[in-house]
């Protein structure tokens, strides 16, 4: 893929609403053209195909929540309180592109089999959070995890999934419930103290 220029990659969401609603394989690159206003040969240019345009807008999306989970670790206060701060960080960018994250339920399998998605979410999200769980646990703040990595992982399976299921079984993402309810859970535990 080739760099995408802003005034290219502005247009783009359009395609992510269209994989939302028809699923990559019923979406044609005329599909894409006719929404996004790119010329299909354009769009050919910049792309191998619908997959290329999709891994964009993952990747877009992604790179969107690296650098606010940047912001709430390296953030003030104890592990946890950062902690909570990368669960709201991860779920604000998801509510702002409901129909990338929608388009990636819907896409999951093919997801998996890029590297480059799965490379970006372990640097974006599974090591600082696993980062962060160490410092909560020398803080005092949070509990020391067996390992702190495979804690991330779920941490963000959790997140992503409470999210895109509000996406697509309730028509949007209220940001606010999804993450007190992740935070209750992640940081106070299910088991009466």
């Amino acid at each position: 893929m080739r760099n995408i220029p802003q005034q290219i990659a502005a247009r783009l969401p359009a395609a992510a609403e269209l994989f939302a609603e028809r699923g990559l394989n019923d979406t044609k690159i005329e599909d894409v053209a006719a929404a996004t206003g790119i010329a299909k040969a354009t769009l050919y240019y910049y792309f191998a195909g619908k997959e290329d345009i999709l891994a964009f807008l993952l990747h877009d999306t992604l790179g969107e929540v690296a650098d606010e989970v940047a912001l709430a670790v390296r953030g003030h206060g104890s592990g946890a309180d950062r902690l909570g701060g990368v669960i709201s960080a991860q779920l604000r960018v998801m509510a702002r592109h409901p129909d990338a994250c929608r388009a990636l339920i819907g896409e999951l399998g093919r997801a998996g089999r890029m590297p480059a998605i799965a490379a970006l979410i372990s640097a974006a999200y599974h090591r600082p959070v696993e980062a962060l769980l160490i410092e909560g646990a020398a803080d005092g703040s949070l509990v020391a995890q067996l390992d702190a990595r495979s804690t991330a992982v779920a941490l963000f399976g959790a997140v992503t999934v409470s999210a895109l299921t509000a996406l697509v079984t309730d028509n949007g993402l209220d940001e606010v419930v999804v993450t007190r309810t992740i935070q209750s859970i992640a940081l106070d535990g299910l088991r009466p103290r």
